[in-house]
């Protein structure tokens, strides 16, 4: 049995083969599955470092916005007392987040909404009554939007991240099964059959030999019985041959002494005529 590197260690039969055979049709779906998905996770993945980049400007474009909010508020209120006031009269958050799953080609991916209580009410509606009150809900209004964006934000980077750990998975069983399985089996398949061939004309080479050892004997069977059957015939023919040489000696005697004496008295004296 020859040997080879790069197959796996089976005994070459036609279970084996079979059994390579589905393997191999099996990778070769599964590659193609797997290439589908890591084509769908790519496009899902450019998408959202798409969506990634518009909102980290946007971000910034908010923050500043919400920064010279909160500077004008400072400036109209005369004092820096606006945040500590704000901290100390909320009791219950109104701003809230609510998590749900995407399902992109297999992979649950977390969506982050942010949404308002509406039963909860403004325990700082009073903030700024005095002076700079249209200050404060102007700039109370600018951090709700980047609360907003933030969200959204966090909600992109996490799928980004989970997104580049499973394409890399992906891409790695890809990689694997094309260029580790797909051939190992394929030269297990390629084995198989070799070894398998070389048995069917090691069969064929014993085959004939025994045919040709049989026909040898049937011919040498043969030819001895067609000597024994010619001997039998030729000693039957000398058979005959000696009974009709004896009969026509016999024959010829009779006639020779009927020719002699055919009264009888040659051997008597007694007789004068």
């Amino acid at each position: 049995m020859s040997s080879g590197g790069g197959r796996e260690a089976v005994f070459p039969t036609r279970q084996s083969l079979g059994a390579m055979k589905s393997k191999l049709k099996g990778a070769q779906v599964g590659h193609d599955l797997l290439k589908r998905k890591s084509e769908a996770l790519t496009k899902r993945f450019r998408e959202i470092t798409r969506r990634i980049d518009e909102a980290k400007r946007k971000m910034g474009r908010v923050m500043q916005i919400a920064a010279f909010s909160l500077a004008e508020v400072t400036y109209a209120t005369g004092n820096n007392m606006v945040g500590y006031q704000v901290t100390e009269s909320v009791r219950q958050a109104k701003f809230r987040v609510r998590t749900r799953q995407e399902n992109v080609s297999g992979v649950f991916l977390p969506q982050f909404e942010a949404w308002q209580k509406e039963d909860v009410g403004s325990d700082f509606q009073m903030t700024g009554l005095g002076r700079g009150g249209q200050q404060v809900q102007r700039c109370r209004e600018t951090y709700t939007r980047a609360v907003e964006t933030l969200v959204e934000l966090a909600s992109l980077q996490t799928a980004f991240v989970i997104l580049d750990e499973v394409i890399k998975v992906v891409n790695r069983r890809v990689n694997a099964i094309e260029h580790v399985i797909i051939p190992r089996t394929e030269n297990t398949i390629k084995y198989i059959n070799s070894e398998l061939d070389e048995l069917d004309r090691e069969e064929f080479f014993r085959l004939k030999k025994v045919k040709g050892v049989k026909e040898r004997a049937r011919a040498e069977e043969d030819a001895e019985a067609a000597a024994k059957q010619k001997q039998r015939t030729g000693g039957g023919d000398s058979d005959k041959e000696n009974d009709g040489q004896k009969s026509s000696n016999s024959n010829g005697t009779e006639q020779d002494q009927g020719s002699k004496n055919v009264l009888g008295d040659d051997g008597d004296e007694d007789l004068i005529f």
